[in-house]
């Protein structure tokens, strides 16, 4: 399998939202987003799959000597292979993938986050600087559509949060704020056992509201000249946002199940902003 085949079936089998959003670009983009998009899946599966916290550490510390060895002229993996050619085209540093690394590795060290600037910090890590590059591959031409791309990325990550609270539960993660599950007396064992209870809607209704004034914050931060080139960004707004709605109108039933759309309401949400132009 030649690599730019492997990141494809990477991209693909995540069933991502994101995967809707790049189906929509030119060839060019489409395949260096695609590998973009591949390595952060490699990377965050370190942490995801694992079983040995010191075997992940170990793994993600080779991340971080592949890329030094791909931005060295020498890729080995072929994620890295397939990456590397649209490097300097759409302006990816090694900074950014050693963001994203450093998130991951956030992950092994840290299962609780004291307050929301400490839990931001991680989200820029894991999310606003994908966001980032993203935005520079789908067609930046604004420098000001970078801090769009940090607050989407933070928005699209609170989402994921939000949904997956239940999950991180099983692996003895809160990503909530621990001030804020104090706030409205959620206790950490009660998310952790998985019970739903009022007062934990009313955490998660917070929890929501935050989100969904952090799209409409980057929606207004996007310059009207990068409008256009930045629709993919827009798709996955729309995706994650219904996602959002979805989780609300439920009860915020996320303890014991993963919500989710349908691949082919995600297809129909991306269509609509190819479509109109707009969420």
């Amino acid at each position: 399998m030649n690599p730019e085949d492997y990141v494809q079936q990477k991209a693909a089998a995540s069933g991502s939202s994101f995967y809707y959003a790049f189906l929509f670009l030119p060839r060019d983009r489409r395949a260096a987003i695609t590998a973009f998009y591949a390595f952060c899946r490699e990377v965050d599966d370190v942490v995801d799959e694992m079983v040995d916290p010191g075997v992940a550490a170990t793994k993600l510390a080779w991340w971080l000597g592949e890329i030094a060895s791909a931005f060295a002229g020498q890729p080995n993996h072929p994620v890295m292979k397939a990456l590397m050619p649209h490097v300097p085209v759409y302006g990816i540093e090694a900074r950014h993938l050693h963001a994203v690394v450093q998130g991951c590795q956030m992950d092994l060290e840290q299962t609780r986050y004291l307050d929301y600037p400490n839990l931001q910090r991680y989200c820029h890590l894991v999310a606003g600087v994908v966001g980032e590059v993203a935005a520079r591959i789908f067609g930046q031409t604004s420098e000001a559509t970078t801090e769009y791309a940090h607050r989407l990325g933070l928005a699209f990550q609170l989402t994921n949060i939000i949904r997956d609270v239940g999950e991180d539960a099983l692996r003895g993660r809160i990503y909530l704020p621990v001030n804020e599950l104090q706030q409205f007396d959620v206790k950490a064992h009660e998310i952790l056992s998985r019970t739903h209870s009022d007062r934990f809607v009313a955490l998660m209704k917070f929890q929501a509201a935050r989100a969904r004034s952090l799209y409409a914050e980057a929606f207004a931060l996007l310059p009207a000249q990068d409008q256009r080139t930045q629709k993919p960004g827009l798709m996955m707004a729309s995706i994650y946002r219904t996602l959002l709605d979805e989780i609300e109108r439920d009860d915020f039933q996320v303890l014991h199940q993963r919500i989710s759309l349908t691949p082919l309401r995600k297809f129909w949400l991306a269509w609509k902003v190819q479509a109109l132009g707009r969420v």
